[in-house]
């Protein structure tokens, strides 16, 4: 706005200003590689121009004082000064990193939620299944939800026709390879590959590793009737299940694989299954609070898990990552479960929320479970300077129950705001 309001008198000043700053820059710096000749005339036109800004009313005198002291700086300016358009954003980008990983380190960090054990206080990866082609969104349609939501599409396309039926362990649960990829087609990803079969043809759908692919099988072919599992063990034990000549490995482990069928008939070119995956809450952790003050039971909890021994028992994968759960328990308390409802020092949590909705399984939220050092009647005390994480979906939460206690050390911080996607629950988190 100023360049296009400003007098003419008021741009060449401006201009006049900035020709001298850029002036300085190159008599300090190439003085002593410059002949004296030329330090003598860059000096004298720096004054020159000086004068003139002192005096009022002289856009023609500045213009002309501007273009005498450029031919100098031409001659002088050398690989130095001027600089580049290419040099200015260099140095530009590089001091931005410099800041950002300053901020990142020591204030704010960003966060993205990886699994759904907060759910619904945090969302990680959730799907949308669309049980027909007119479900689908259209290609417009596609890219607003990717812009908002962090959307990504896949499907699993019948090149037959005939029964579908999928790839699970014996266990029931559904059967994978890991496999690597790429993230937004760019940055490297853990994946996991599951397997269809139509006939005698099997076709595969790669999902990040982190995605809950049994609850998209049990909501697209079973109605969120029981889990897979169950399923899977009627099957079995009906003989309706076919052994599998498919290899697998989970951890190394070579594991024995069948084809359960899945109840739904599909015709050739057809979707097996077609789902969205929306992108996990992606929130800014502060990192500097709790360096002034004590943790407070209730607050979103962040913290690495490299020396969480039994969790990397129970979920091989990368040992140092970054977790969140619900802070519920500080050095000295006593914590019990006393099913649906979570005990500290002998009276129902308070804090959050999420603990009285837990209490009253009230919508989504189903309540405490009893597992591991939480077991039905056991009363576990935190020890001093570790703390004990819940997640607010414990029915489906890896957490402290199963692997014990955070040190002190390896708290990070606890989460300020959801920043995307861009849903209801954008804003300060809870």
């Amino acid at each position: 706005m100023f360049s296009l309001f400003a007098s003419e008198e008021k741009k060449m000043r401006v201009n006049a200003s900035n020709w001298l700053e850029l002036a300085h820059k190159v008599h300090d710096y190439r003085r002593d590689l410059l002949p004296e000749v030329l330090v003598g005339e860059l000096k004298g036109q720096i004054i020159g121009l000086e004068l003139l800004l002192k005096e009022e009313d002289n856009a023609a005198k500045l213009k002309l004082g501007i273009e005498a002291l450029e031919e100098v700086l031409r001659r002088t300016g050398g690989s130095i000064y001027p600089r580049s358009t290419l040099q200015e954003y260099v140095e530009f980008f590089l001091v931005a990193a410099i800041v950002i990983l300053g901020i990142r380190t020591y204030f704010v960090q960003p966060f993205k939620i990886p699994t759904n054990s907060m759910w619904p206080s945090y969302f990680g990866m959730t799907h949308e299944v669309f049980p027909t082609p007119a479900d689908e969104p259209s290609p417009v349609a596609k890219l607003g939800r990717f812009v908002a939501f962090g959307a990504w599409h896949y499907s699993a396309v019948a090149p037959v026709e005939g029964d579908a039926k999928l790839l699970v362990f014996g266990n029931g649960y559904p059967a994978y390879q890991e496999k690597s990829g790429r993230k937004w087609g760019v940055l490297p990803a853990a994946m996991r590959e599951y397997y269809f079969r139509v006939g005698e043809n099997t076709v595969s759908v790669a999902v990040p590793a982190d995605f809950n692919f049994e609850r998209l099988v049990r909501e697209g072919f079973l109605n969120n009737s029981r889990p897979l599992r169950d399923y899977a063990v009627e099957k079995f034990r009906a003989h309706q299940v076919e052994t599998s000549s498919f290899s697998t490995q989970v951890n190394g482990n070579e594991v024995r694989t069948y084809w359960v069928p899945l109840g739904k008939r599909v015709n050739r070119g057809a979707a097996i299954i077609s789902f969205d995956i929306l992108t996990g809450d992606q929130l800014f952790v502060d990192r500097i609070s709790y360096h002034f003050m004590r943790p407070q039971v209730g607050q979103g909890f962040v913290f690495r898990t490299g020396n969480l021994t039994e969790l990397h028992n129970l979920a091989p994968g990368p040992r140092d990552q970054y977790y969140i759960k619900r802070l519920a328990g500080t050095p000295g308390d006593k914590l019990e479960i006393r099913d649906p409802i979570l005990y500290r020092n002998g009276a129902p949590i308070t804090g959050a929320a999420a603990f009285d909705k837990n209490a009253r399984k009230e919508g989504k939220y189903t309540g405490y479970h009893n597992e591991g050092i939480l077991g039905a009647g056991m009363v576990t005390e935190a020890p001093k300077d570790n703390f004990l994480a819940l997640g607010d979906n414990s029915a489906d939460s890896l957490d402290g129950r199963y692997w014990g206690f955070v040190p002190k050390k390896d708290v990070v911080g606890r989460p300020l705001f959801i920043y995307y996607p861009f849903t209801r629950r954008w804003g300060p988190a809870r």
